[in-house]
């Protein structure tokens, strides 16, 4: 992503700046919720990857299924169920979200699409059964200062049997932060397909700033 400084994102770079200086858990609940009740709107003109991340689970998703459960990791204000509902897919699914940060979790809830939601530090297991879902999303929660590579493990655990992950990393630790590594072991140890890690752009209008990687459950 550009310098947040020299973005259109108007007053969301001095968020921006913050979420990219995180050092924890902590950090990230109290920048998130200041954020929350202007997050829409500050980035609805700009950001793309909420978009471009139901856009890949489409794309790779079997054309026949339906009834689909997903889960939206790091769910924030709900961008991504929303575009879910604006999908092909709109009567076929009901999402689940979860979000280290209750303000993000309530502007979520006001949208009406998610079926549950409840708080969830993504640094630690997540609080579900295995294969328990199709479709797993995580969009701008692998970023700089955020949630590290083993989330990955997690998405894996909790999917179905030919199950997606679609999830979007910072390309500038793609490789540095370990992502890209634990990604190609999932793969070698035959637990999942990589099906793409192809850079994409996070801002409208941008081919880079961001890495979909999309895996499919063996």
């Amino acid at each position: 992503m550009p310098d947040p400084s020299t973005t259109a994102l108007g007053q969301s770079n001095k968020f921006l700046q913050r979420a990219y200086d995180l050092t924890g858990a902590t950090d990230a609940e109290q920048l998130y919720n200041e954020w929350a009740s202007t997050y829409d709107g500050d980035l609805e003109s700009e950001y793309a990857s909420p978009q471009r991340t139901v856009e890949a689970v489409i794309k790779h998703l079997d054309d026949n299924k339906s009834n689909l459960k997903i889960l939206d990791a790091g769910c924030g204000t709900g961008l991504v169920g929303d575009e879910f509902a604006k999908s092909s897919l709109k009567e076929k699914f009901v999402i689940d979200g979860l979000d280290l940060t209750p303000g993000m979790l309530e502007a979520a809830r006001k949208k009406g699409v998610y079926q549950d939601l409840e708080t969830a530090d993504l640094t630690k297991p997540i609080n579900r059964t295995d294969g328990s879902y199709d479709v797993v999303t995580c969009v701008g929660t692998l970023t700089k200062g955020h949630v590290g590579p083993a989330v990955f493990n997690e998405f894996v655990r909790v999917l179905r049997k030919g199950g997606l992950v679609a999830a979007t990393v910072h390309e500038e630790i793609w490789e540095s932060g370990g992502y890209k590594s634990v990604v190609e072991g999932l793969g070698k140890a035959g637990e999942v397909e990589v099906v793409g890690t192809e850079a994409f752009g996070i801002l409208k209008g941008e081919t880079r700033g961001g890495v979909m990687v999309v895996l499919r459950k063996n």
